[in-house]
């Protein structure tokens, strides 16, 4: 249970950090209301159109007497809102990473820098590294999507669809924004998202630590937007905790950030990182 509050506390260093280096918060904010307006547009025309899908999704329960058919249809049509909430919350993330991706580098490698005395470069051109962070986010939205498939359809089961399935929803929620996150750091130290999914995996208790709260938050238009520039900075330390570079002091080598516990031992043992762009 200790990693849960290692993971918070990530987020909240991550923050302080981007307040005590204002610079870097005030930049960060572009991006992220860029893709606010988006995406509040999006969620406003999809709160007008739900019910109007319900209905449609529903043309069996035409005949339903009162109150079976208004609360089929209110069900579905907050179902069908929340999921694309989810959604937003999901991509919101790796689309702003998308938009800011050169201050987002740069930013992190600043973290690298005031924590660690170098910071690591994937030596890729921009539009190299665009490419990936694409391809990779894809495909971690259509990993996404499936979960949100499942618990769309599990939200139907009574009283389970109402507790348990929102807990687990926050669950995915954050672990997937603690991944997009940190793949600011982990591609520059050359590693690909296999790699990356497993290393995550070996820690999931840190990573809901982070992801967790910040999934909350993120549900909040205007503070996701001001929390961006500290959550890729938090991400840059818990990336260093999760290849074993914190806690040194500067210049220091990294004598053990290759060591792994084997497979039976705790965190899955990773193979050495490849090419980014295999």
């Amino acid at each position: 249970m200790r990693d849960l509050g290692v993971g918070f506390s990530h987020l909240i260093n991550g923050q302080r950090w981007v307040v005590r280096h204002g610079r870097w918060l005030g930049i960060g904010l572009v991006p992220g209301l860029i893709t606010l307006v988006v995406y509040v547009g999006a969620l406003v025309g999809l709160g007008y159109g739900a019910d109007d899908l319900a209905a449609w999704a529903t043309p069996f329960a035409d005949d339903w007497s009162s109150p079976w058919l208004g609360l089929l249809r209110t069900t579905l049509t907050v179902l069908v809102f929340a999921f694309g909430l989810f959604l937003a919350v999901i991509t919101f993330t790796a689309v702003t990473l998308l938009v800011g991706q050169p201050f987002y580098e740069a930013l992190s490698e600043e973290v690298d820098r005031a924590e660690g005395g170098e910071a690591p470069e994937s030596g890729l051109p921009l539009w190299r590294e665009l490419w990936i962070s694409a391809r990779d986010s894809v495909r971690i939205l259509v990993r996404v999507a499936l979960y949100g498939l499942l618990l769309f359809a599990f939200g139907f089961v009574p009283v389970a669809g109402q507790t348990v399935v929102p807990l687990i929803g926050f669950c995915v929620t954050g672990y997937f924004l603690a991944e997009e996150l940190t793949a600011v750091a982990l591609q520059r130290r050359g590693m690909v998202l296999k790699d990356r999914l497993v290393l995550l995996r070996g820690r999931k208790l840190l990573i809901l630590g982070f992801g967790v709260p910040l999934g909350l938050a993120f549900l909040v238009p205007f503070v996701a937007v001001f929390l961006m520039p500290g959550a890729v900075a938090g991400a840059t330390l818990l990336a260093r905790e999760l290849v074993g570079e914190d806690g040194r002091p500067d210049g220091d080598p990294d004598d053990g950030a290759d060591d792994r516990e084997s497979a039976d031992g705790g965190t899955p043992a990773l193979s050495p990182p490849h090419p980014l762009g295999d």
